[in-house]
């Protein structure tokens, strides 16, 4: 048996299997797992430290998964009211999400699809056909998310297959594969997988870190393995309340990420999903630690902050507030430490890129107060 198999058996998988290694109650564990599954494979649950930590706050069945607020929705980002077919969300112009899997390596408590992710009935290859048709016959979409679930924990088969269709289909431009196998089971990430993703480019990647003990030698070579077969990696950060809401929790992971080829991509805000607002924080934390991010770490290791708007809006950037004034003379500048800077614009009168009168730009010096 290949050992990422082996890792996915010897897990937590159950409510009982919870209450033999850490006595948590197994009548909640059943009532929790009737709406979405546990799944701990052994190598994520050899990262938890002890009960209550970052790492198992992220798997470990919480009893406010039941008391959350039912008005929250199940389909928070109205992905099946933009479902043209079984599988496929199509809400901008030009790409597609492609979900082509019910399982993933770990069950995330925070997971924005709980509606789906575990239950396998809306799975299979004949509704995977009808998403490659409808790409087919929609020649505006040139990029497609492949998600789920995990697509990486298909077969490598069904990989192959998957991937084959989509790239003969000649307006498909750029496929994007959603795991977070690299992080939660690294073993899943063989040599002869990613020989299969280097026959299709341009693929990219984008995986799930949430916090730095995530990044360990086994998900570095799982990393390396792809980014050797020309995957660009990035990665979308959940910001979660008690797992990564601390400026330096952050700062530590984004630079681990980068130190594997990682680059940061996202961090989200908590979708409002049923059952995991626990997780949420208030937004204010997410802008404050983008501002102990830029300008205190390298450009590439500041990803962007955004708010996947409810109801099927898509994603909106969030920014601290570093413009602090803009007028027809100047913008007033505030930087990362908090310094006051003047940026003298271009005169409304005068076109970009027109010269001063003499035929030479005037100096930056006779610009500035």
């Amino acid at each position: 048996m290949e050992e990422w198999k082996q890792l996915l058996r010897d897990g937590v998988n159950n409510s009982q299997q919870l209450f033999e290694r850490f006595g948590i109650d197994k009548d909640l564990g059943d009532r929790i797992a009737e709406d979405f599954e546990i799944r701990v494979n052994a190598y994520y649950l050899s990262l938890i430290e002890e009960p209550g930590d970052a790492i198992w706050k992220q798997v470990i069945p919480d009893e406010r998964e039941l008391l959350d607020d039912l008005s929250s929705p199940e389909d928070p980002l109205n992905e099946e009211g933009d479902s043209p077919v079984p599988n496929i969300t199509h809400r901008y112009p030009d790409r597609v999400l492609f979900l082509v899997n019910h399982q993933c390596p770990i069950y995330c408590r925070f997971c924005t699809r709980k509606r789906k992710v575990s239950h396998p009935g809306w799975w299979n290859k004949e509704t995977l056909q009808l998403g490659i048709d409808y790409i087919r016959r929609t020649p505006e979409i040139r990029d497609i998310i492949v998600s789920g679930g995990d697509p990486m924990m298909l077969p490598d088969h069904m990989i192959d297959w998957i991937l084959k269709e989509l790239r003969a289909i000649p307006h498909v431009e750029v496929i994007r594969i959603g795991s977070r196998v690299p992080c939660a089971l690294p073993q899943r990430v063989t040599p002869e997988m990613c020989e299969i993703i280097r026959q299709y480019h341009p693929i990219y990647v984008n995986t799930h870190f949430n916090h730095p003990r995530e990044v360990t030698p086994e998900a570095a070579l799982a990393c390396a393995r792809l980014a050797d077969a020309g995957v660009p990696i990035g990665c979308q950060t959940v910001l979660m309340d008690g797992v990564n809401d601390d400026p330096a929790v952050m700062k530590e992971l984004v630079q681990k990420l980068l130190r594997i080829r990682v680059r940061p991509y996202y961090i989200y805000q908590a979708d409002l999903t049923r059952g995991t607002n626990y997780f949420r924080t208030r937004v204010e934390k997410g802008l404050e630690i983008i501002k102990a991010l830029r300008g205190w770490t390298s450009g590439l290791a500041v990803p962007h902050f955004v708010i996947d708007a409810p109801g099927g809006g898509g994603k909106i950037p969030l920014l601290p507030e570093y413009v602090v004034e803009m007028n027809d003379d100047e913008v007033v500048l505030r930087n990362y430490q908090g310094k006051i800077f003047r940026y003298p614009q271009i005169p409304p009168e005068r076109p970009v890129g027109e010269q001063s009168g003499n035929g030479v730009a005037a100096p930056v010096a006779a610009l500035l107060p």
